[in-house]
């Protein structure tokens, strides 16, 4: 069960390992791209191309639904950002349950956007987490645990892929270890709780009167999607990676050719995106969409 790239390793791993995908489940293909016809999600296009039987309700709070779910006679559901809440019906009806792929460490970062949270933060770790699921936001019991550090210039990107694939691993050593009765489940304590809501365009907003230190992690974590955004001569621009460096002037201030004056310090620009272009490094960008020295951008 799950729907965008993150779950497509998973799905992967699964086949690879041998065991029996009865049914994949994936949110709905919705209108994409200039002709608005409807796209697969990146598991649902994967299980088409493995030749596995695939299903796209548009909730699971349906009674049908769920009695159609129970007749599968699941051994276990695997749940890896899949986008629908599962109610009580649907993580009962497997025989070992439900478990979830979850990218931070848990109980820090529950909720929808992890990775982000966790660079925008600042944290210098993260990891995954194998859980089973509850009728809670990721509050289930915890079955594997894995640490890894967050690489000085990791943008969400890269963090997303590589997390993707220890999750995929992971998960199949947590089915080992179900089925041959050595698996452990600890309980998420109670401190340490934060939450990671859905990433609002309106918070990608620079504030140039932020340290550069701060505004660093805020672009990776938001690179490439939704995108940190400034405007400048009238347009909104994307900056997809930046640097701190040396710098002064007023905040928001073009200090230097393609660095920007920040409330301490500044931001070098090193890849950037007007909107409808493609994504360019900022040499290239910057001869085309010049920022004067003096200028301002908001």
């Amino acid at each position: 069960m799950g729907s965008p790239e993150f779950a497509v390793p998973a799905l992967d791993a699964l086949v690879g390992a041998g065991h029996e995908i009865i049914a994949v489940y994936a949110q709905p293909p919705r209108p994409a791209g200039r002709g608005k016809k409807p796209r697969p999600t990146a598991v649902h296009a994967r299980a088409d191309v493995l030749g596995l039987p695939v299903r796209t309700p548009a909730t699971l709070r349906d009674p049908a639904e769920q009695a159609a779910f129970d007749a599968l006679d699941l051994d276990i559901a695997v749940v890896a950002a899949y986008g629908l809440i599962l109610p009580r019906p649907i993580l009962d009806a497997p025989r070992f349950g439900c478990l979830n792929i979850h990218p931070s460490l848990l109980p820090r970062w529950r909720g929808a956007a992890p990775i982000q949270r966790a660079l925008m933060a600042g944290d210098a770790d993260t990891g995954v987490c194998i859980m089973r699921m509850e009728e809670g936001l990721d509050t289930g019991p915890v079955l594997i645990r894995e640490t890894t550090p967050i690489a000085p210039r990791e943008t969400a990107a890269d963090l997303h892929d590589r997390l993707a694939l220890r999750g995929a691993a992971l998960l199949c050593d947590a089915l080992v270890s179900l089925t041959t009765g050595t698996a452990t489940e600890t309980p998420q304590p109670e401190e340490g709780v934060l939450y990671a809501p859905k990433i609002d365009k309106a918070e990608a907003r620079i504030d140039w009167m932020r340290p550069a230190g701060d505004l660093d992690p805020h672009v990776r974590g938001l690179s490439p999607s939704p995108g940190a955004w400034f405007e400048a001569r009238g347009e909104r621009i994307k900056l997809l990676l930046a640097e701190p460096c040396a710098g002064s002037g007023p905040p928001g201030t073009v200090s230097g050719e393609g660095i920007i004056a920040c409330g301490t310090g500044a931001l070098k620009l090193l890849r950037l995106q007007r909107a409808g272009k493609p994504a360019l490094d900022a040499d290239d960008f910057l001869r085309g969409f010049p920022l004067e020295v003096g200028a301002r951008v908001d």
